[in-house]
C-alpha cells in the first residue's frame, strides 16, 4: 500500500515502479537471502531445542557469561540486520544460559537486544542500503572498514555495563 500511495504522490508510472523495484530487489538480493537464511536457521535451531542446549552449555561461564550476552546480539545483529531477528536467533540461548548460571534473565535478553542494535551498524543488509542510498553501491566495504571499529567500541563499552549489571555494583538498574 505504502508503494502505490508513494507512485501516486510522486506521479509514477506502474511500468517505472516496477522496474525501480525490481532494481532495488536485485541490489539487495544477498541481503535479503542472508536474513531469510538466517531467520530459517534460528527457528529450525529453535524448534530442534538446539539453541537451549547451546544456552546450557554457555552457562558454564558462570557469571562472565553476563559480560559476553551483548557479543552473541552484536553478531545476530551483524548477520541479520536486525535486533529482533537477533532475538529470534538467540533469546532462547541467552535465557537457559541465565537460568542455569544464576543470572537475570531480563538482563540477558536486554543485553541481546541491546548487542543486536549495535550490530546493525555492519550488518550485511544495512551496509548495502546504505551504500546504495548515497551511491556508493559495491562499497560495503569500505563503510564497513570504517563502521567496524565504532561498533566494536561501543560493544565493549556495552560489555562492562552489563557485567557491572550483573553484580551488586549497578544491579540497581535492572528492574
Amino acid at each position: 500500500m505504502a508503494g502505490l500511495i508513494t507512485m501516486a504522490l510522486l506521479r509514477v508510472s506502474p511500468r517505472e515502479a516496477v522496474r525501480l523495484y525490481g532494481r532495488t530487489l536485485f541490489e539487495l538480493r544477498w541481503a535479503v537471502l542472508t536474513v531469510v537464511g538466517l531467520l530459517a536457521l534460528s527457528f529450525t535451531m529453535n524448534a530442534a531445542g538446539q539453541i537451549a542446549t547451546l544456552g546450557v552449555w554457555m552457562a558454564g561461564a558462570g557469571g562472565l557469561f553476563a559480560v559476553l550476552a551483548p557479543v552473541l546480539g552484536w553478531l545476530g545483529g551483524a548477520l541479520t540486520g536486525s535486533d529482533t531477528s537477533s532475538n529470534s536467533l538467540f533469546g532462547a540461548l541467552q535465557v537457559a544460559a541465565a537460568q542455569r548460571a544464576g543470572l537475570d534473565p531480563v538482563l540477558l535478553a536486554a543485553a541481546n537486544a541491546s548487542g543486536g542494535t549495535l550490530g546493525k551498524m555492519i550488518s550485511l543488509q544495512n551496509l548495502t542500503i546504505a551504500a546504495a542510498a548515497v551511491g556508493l553501491s559495491g562499497r560495503e566495504g569500505d563503510l564497513f572498514r570504517r563502521m567496524l571499529p565504532w561498533s566494536a567500541a561501543l560493544l565493549a563499552l556495552m560489555c562492562l555495563l552489563v557485567g557491572l549489571q550483573a553484580t551488586p555494583v549497578l544491579s540497581w538498574m535492572v528492574p
